[in-house]
């Protein structure tokens, strides 16, 4: 894993590399306890959940003292992953299920992440506005971004204006469709080798 990370993403540091190897590891614990990701993930955990999640790290670097909101955020991905990434930067990770919450709150004082935020809510209710909002494939994307109207700001300092960045797989061209905002699809492979990444996308959409 530490050397996937390395070479995908040079600029880590040795102790963000530990941190990747403690994440890992507690979130299989973790997992025997509550149900977060299947069997078959738990033996693919890298590649299938933190790789995945850093995906979105290579569409767009994320800068100090940004805001990001991770909606549906499960056991943690993709915000624990990126919130490793860039220490920086200011996360909320948001979860209607209590007990996924929980483990998400775990991790973050387990890994010392300041700039973490774990809060259990729907969506819909959080009141704040952020530069971007992450998430891993909760929903249609027309639905998801009914989710997240009022809640990206209009202030932009990114390279790309600030908007939504969705981890989707398959062919999301129906979907698409029904977007009127301005789009784009990058394609995972681009980044990363192997099988699993092959129809796997970042999708941002505009805010």
């Amino acid at each position: 894993m530490r050397e996937e990370l390395k070479r995908y993403f040079p600029f880590l540091k040795e102790e963000q590399l530990d941190s990747y190897d403690l994440l890992a590891r507690h979130f299989l614990e973790w997992n025997t306890k509550i149900n977060l990701v299947s069997r078959k993930d738990t033996d693919n955990l890298f590649e299938h959940h933190i790789l995945h999640s850093l995906a979105i790290a290579k569409v767009c670097h994320f800068k100090p003292e940004s805001n990001i909101l991770d909606i549906g955020t499960g056991g943690g991905f993709p915000g624990l992953p990126l919130a490793i990434m860039f220490p920086r930067t200011k996360f909320m990770l948001v979860d209607s299920i209590g007990k996924k919450i929980k483990v998400v709150q775990a991790l973050k004082e387990t890994l010392g992440l300041q700039n973490v935020e774990a809060l259990q809510a729907r969506a819909e209710t959080v009141d704040k506005r952020f530069d971007f909002i992450v998430s891993r494939a909760v929903c249609t994307l027309p639905e998801f971004m009914q989710w997240t109207k009022g809640k990206i700001s209009k202030v932009n300092y990114h390279h790309l204006d600030n908007g939504i960045l969705y981890l989707k797989g398959g062919d999301v061209s129906e979907e698409l469709k029904e977007i009127k905002r301005p789009h784009k699809s990058f394609d995972i492979s681009r980044y990363f080798d192997g099988e699993f990444f092959e129809t796997k996308k970042v999708i941002y959409v505009k805010g």
